[in-house]
């Protein structure tokens, strides 16, 4: 898994609206929080977004973005999205299948869908904070909190 210190890797993949959006294009400018999670319509990973989603000006704002990658097709995250309301980018680590969490160090190989890996990436591109929670447990997003106010942006 990437750790802390780490240049992030670049990547380039669609949103559920189809856009490519690109880790590069934060750099210089906003810090990343970046979620990877197993599948769309599971429960943890709903709950998980959900309460994201009721923070989202926590996460999301002039300093920070989020982004978040499953191996689910654009179409999949679209559906997710419309259904529980999500506005925060979904992006399709669809194809070369998981190529992005593989990177990351956070690919399930055995199950083909990304583990609970978290990263936040400040805006010189480097890992600022990592973790990797059991797939069966939500994480607890007051870490996430905790990192992006040790950043000062």
């Amino acid at each position: 898994m990437i750790q802390v210190g780490e240049t992030a890797p670049d990547f380039l993949l669609r949103d559920q609206n189809n856009q490519e959006i690109g880790l590069s294009s934060y750099r210089g400018g906003r810090a990343v929080l970046l979620v990877f999670y197993p599948l769309a319509f599971t429960n943890t990973c709903q709950g998980e977004f959900h309460e994201l989603q009721s923070r989202l000006d926590e996460y999301q704002n002039d300093t920070v973005q989020v982004l978040t990658v499953s191996v689910d097709s654009i179409f999949s995250h679209r559906v997710w999205a419309d259904r529980e309301g999500f506005t925060f980018p979904l992006l399709a680590d669809f194809w070369p299948h998981g190529q992005v969490a593989r990177t990351y160090g956070v690919l399930d190989e055995q199950r083909g869908t990304a583990e609970r890996g978290t990263f936040i990436i400040d805006p010189t591109g480097t890992v600022r904070f990592a973790e990797l929670q059991d797939r069966a447990r939500p994480r607890d997003q007051s870490a996430w909190r905790a990192a992006l106010a040790s950043l000062r942006l």
